[in-house]
């Protein structure tokens, strides 16, 4: 159902954004849901950035 949004779905969505958050609180409310997004994916992959950290720095030995 939500995966068959067109472009006139989508810009009726940003209009109705736009009225209720306003143009100055918009911006800031798209980089916290893409911010939302980003460490919600990592989430479900398991790995942070210590983890990331953490596989680059251990090697395995040479036999």
């Amino acid at each position: 159902m939500f995966g068959q949004l067109g472009l006139p779905e989508i810009l009726i969505i940003m209009v109705i954004a736009l009225l209720v958050f306003g143009p100055k609180k918009l911006p800031s409310l798209g980089k916290s849901l893409g911010e939302g997004i980003i460490s919600f994916k990592k989430a479900l992959s398991g790995q942070d950035d210590e983890t990331k950290s953490q596989d680059q720095h251990e090697e395995k030995p040479k036999t």
